[in-house]
């Protein structure tokens, strides 16, 4: 072979290859082309991934707190037995001349060992009372001890004041069965103004040792056992009179009671002045 022939195959070769490579390019261009003109597809993001929060671990937790209670009100502490002033006497029983004394089979009614003794024996009802000669009271207060040694159920013992001649007087009256009254007493007839009610203060049966007291003024009167109130009164009838003491057999049983350190207080007070009523306005 020539050389002339083989310089034509090569540029024949040469020439395929150009071929070949622009094919090539074509392919190339043209799927580039269709690349360039396609519409991406729309990506659909994901969410992301919540995650389950971890609880926080409270390692003091706080106390309950207690509500407030409101602060109560105190109301004012009552003074029963206002305006007591001097003492207008004492009595320690040492002068027998003072009071009424009598001794029989059934009843005694003695001044001894600084005490005013009453008793009685026997059948009843029947009272036993003395009272003292001087002074006549009108306001005061007064309180004594009183001791009971024997004593039935419905028997009485207590204080007489405001007496008069004739069986006339108030008496603060306390039974064996732990309660207390008020009477008035008009020629011997006995009337209540304060029925029996039941008192914490009373004892029950004997022995018993309590102190009496009484505040009187004007038409009321307040009584007291152990200075503690029992209840209030009011009568317009006695003004004024003596004081003294009493025992009241009811039945067949026996009552003994003495009566000592006697105090009496002058009372100066002035009563507040009533609260008007109001009334109805009729309509026309």
């Amino acid at each position: 072979m020539n050389i002339m022939t083989l310089l034509i195959q090569k540029q024949r070769a040469r020439r395929s290859l150009q071929i070949i490579a622009g094919l090539i390019g074509g392919m190339t261009l043209a799927a580039c082309s269709n690349l360039s003109t396609t519409t991406p597809p729309t990506l659909t993001p994901i969410p992301p991934v919540t995650e389950t929060p971890t609880p926080t671990i409270v390692w003091f937790p706080p106390t309950r707190t207690r509500p407030q209670c409101p602060t109560p009100a105190f109301a004012p502490t009552i003074e029963y037995h206002p305006g007591i002033g001097g003492l207008i006497f004492s009595d320690s029983f040492d002068r027998a001349a003072l009071w009424n004394t009598a001794s029989t089979a059934q009843t005694t009614a003695i001044v001894t060992r600084n005490r005013l003794v009453l008793s009685f024996t026997g059948q009843g009802p029947l009272s036993v009372i003395s009272l003292r000669s001087e002074p006549l009271l009108g306001d005061f207060y007064a309180e004594a001890t009183a001791d009971v040694s024997l004593c039935g159920s419905t028997d009485q013992y207590g204080m007489v004041f405001r007496a008069a001649p004739g069986m006339n007087f108030y008496r603060f009256a306390v039974n064996c069965n732990g309660e207390v009254r008020l009477e008035r007493s008009v020629n011997g007839q006995v009337y209540p103004i304060q029925d029996w009610v039941s008192s914490g203060d009373a004892t029950f049966g004997a022995p018993a040792h309590l102190t009496l007291g009484v505040w009187v003024v004007g038409d009321e009167m307040r009584t007291f056992l152990n200075d503690s109130f029992q209840f209030s009164v009011r009568d317009p009838v006695f003004e004024t009179g003596s004081i003294g003491f009493y025992v009241y057999a009811a039945g067949k049983t026996s009552i003994t009671a003495s009566f000592s350190d006697l105090l009496v207080y002058s009372v100066s007070y002035i009563p507040p002045p009533p609260s008007a009523t109001p009334t109805r306005t009729p309509k026309p």
